[in-house]
Formats: C-alpha cells, structure tokens, sequence
C-alpha cells in the first residue's frame, strides 16, 4: 500500500507570534506520530512575508537553510508532490482561512473545517450570534468600533473580536476601567467585544469529532479558575516565552487545568450543547469550544476553536487520550472523514502494524 503523503501546513503570513505558535505545535505533532509507517510527510512552511518554504524538518536550522519561493512557485512545487492531503496548522487569520481556500482551489482536501467556517469561529461576534439563534446560551454583548462607547454597566469581560490565547481580553469591574482596558484591546483588532461577565462557577473547553459520521462528545477539560484570585484566564495561563525566546505551553501542567472526571454530571450537559454548537455553526471532522458554567451549573457558551495540531499537548488529543483515543487513532479518524475509502485503507493498515 503507497504512503499516504500528508503535508502539514505550518507557520504565519501574519507575524512573528503566530509563526512561532504555528511552529510549536506542528514540531510536537511531527515527534509525536512515531508510527509513520503509512505517511509520508511533508512541511510548507510561511513567513510573515508570504514567502514559502518546504523545509525537512521544523528545527530553525533546517528552516534557516530552505530555500525561499513566492506563491506561485509554491504552487507549482506542490503540484509535483502528489499531495494526498493537508493538515493545516496555522493559527492566524490568514492561515485559518485564505490559506485552507487556497488547496480549496487546488483541490487538495485537508482535514478540519472549511475556509468560510474558519473566518466565521474567527469573529467571536458573529460565531456568539450564530450559536444564540440556535438556542445556546451566550453572554449578552456588544460589538465596538473605536470611537464607540460601552453601554453595558461593570462587570463586563472585554475581548479583541479576533484575537485567540487570551490577547487583549480584560475583566472591567467599574466604569472607570474602560478606557486603559479598550485600548489595550484595540491594539490586538479593530473590533472589539464587551459582554457581561458570568459568575463562577467553573470553566470548561468540550472538544466534539467525528467519527462514521457521527459526533462524538470528549472528556471535558477544566481551567482553574477562582471567583476572587482568577476569575478569567489570561494569556500567561496559555502560552509562556522559554529563555531562549521560544514559545511553549503553560497550561498542561495537571494545575492550571485538568480532565474532568467523564462521570461528572456535567460532563453530558456540555457535550449536548457542544454538539449543538457543532452543527449550527457547519463544522466538520472536529471542533472545540469554551464554556463557562455558572453557579446555577448553567453553561454559557464564550467561544470557539476550530482547530486540532494533533499534537500531543493539542487540546482535542489530550481528551481523546482520557477516552481511549490514542494521538494516532484519532489523526486516521480525520483522515477517515476526510478522504473516505482511501482513508478507511489507510486506517487498516494503521490497525494491522
């Protein structure tokens, strides 16, 4: 049986941070796959300044020493390749969805949700008033632009409309409050999102794949949160910055957060909105979302994540693991979903090694 030829689509056409974020998590997913006995991988790798690479490793050397191409000359190289299909790992905007619409165009599937649904899960407003009209609870909000004035009264959470890993957000607990916080929050986008803060509570992310075409809800994962110490996260409760200027992960340390028990009523509660979430939104494969439940045990639907590195850290790995999932199985359940019977060949052989 040929290879399956799976190029992971890493780095930012953005900037540096997202570069960088892209890197981490692709890096984690490449050493993770150990069994690669039906892949054969490939890297494209995007600087900030839309140039590609195609480098054969993610370690900075090996990116350093390859050779750089605009889009065009990219796109005849991938044509050569007989890409059988993509797993996007770019966390910007741009990744997330010109990119994905780019081997739309080609037609070169990739695993996880398509361009158009990308930028939608993007603007947290749009994706609030998808999910409220199809019956989920949202905080109620408004959208600002600069020069527009908040009308709702404190406490309010403020977060740029765009940004992910927590950039910009900020608890306003009094008027007076405001202006440092939407300054700081029109830094990360030129829309900004203010909505009323939900007491604690707790704080849980459900993540939801598909398998043989049905949803399946994971093991949720809780955040430590507290109502008078922490009672939002922040970025430094995400990502932190090694002394070697690299990026790494701060939020899998078993402290900051942790698989609820699949026991816990409130396990099913969350994967029912969850799924509901799902399909109002027309995600496909996975998806990922962030609830905060209140002191009623009421969920509250904050965001969306529509992404998997399939890494082993990766959010989505980390509760399919609890399940019973391992990093490999799960990676052949998408590409099952995403290239069907040629998947189901490749999920055999993955089963048979």
């Amino acid at each position: 049986m040929p290879l399956l030829r799976i190029l992971h689509l890493v780095g930012s056409a953005d900037n540096n941070f997202y570069c960088d974020l892209s890197r981490l998590y692709a890096q984690d997913c490449l050493s993770a796959i150990a069994n690669r006995s039906c892949y054969d991988f490939q890297i494209a790798y995007i600087t900030p300044d839309g140039q590609w690479r195609f480098p054969r490793s993610l370690n900075r050397e090996d990116i350093a020493i390859s050779k750089s191409m605009p889009l065009v000359d990219a796109i005849k190289f991938l044509s050569q390749q007989n890409i059988d299909l993509v797993l996007p790992q770019m966390f910007c905007i741009p990744g997330m969805t010109y990119y994905r619409a780019l081997f739309d165009l080609l037609n070169i599937p990739y695993i996880g949700n398509k361009a158009d649904i990308m930028a939608i899960a993007a603007h947290k407003a749009k994706t609030k008033a998808i999910v409220a009209a199809a019956g989920v609870n949202v905080p109620h909000g408004e959208l600002l632009r600069p020069g527009d004035i908040p009308t709702l009264t404190p406490p309010v959470v403020i977060k740029p409309v765009t940004s992910d890993n927590s950039l910009g957000v900020a608890l306003v607990k009094q008027v007076s409050d405001y202006p440092a916080a939407l300054r700081t929050a029109f830094e990360y986008a030129d829309e900004v999102i203010v909505e009323k803060f939900i007491e604690l509570g707790r704080e849980v992310r459900c993540g939801i794949i598909v398998k043989d075409g049905e949803l399946v809800g994971l093991p949720l994962e809780e955040y430590l949160v507290d109502p008078d110490d922490k009672p939002i996260r922040s970025y430094a409760d995400k990502l932190k910055q090694t002394d070697d200027g690299n990026l790494s992960f701060s939020a899998k340390d078993q402290v900051k957060s942790w698989i609820v028990d699949p026991k816990d009523p409130i396990t099913q509660r969350v994967q029912e909105v969850a799924k509901k979430c799902h399909q109002a939104l027309g995600c496909r494969h996975y998806s990922l979302f962030d609830f905060r439940i209140d002191p009623q045990g009421e969920p509250w639907f904050l965001e969306a994540g529509l992404y998997c590195s399939f890494a082993p850290k990766s959010v989505i790995p980390s509760m399919a693991k609890v399940a019973g999932i391992s990093l490999n199985e799960l990676l052949m359940i998408a590409i099952n979903e995403t290239l069907g019977n040629l998947g189901e060949n490749h999920l055999k052989c993955e089963q048979t090694i």
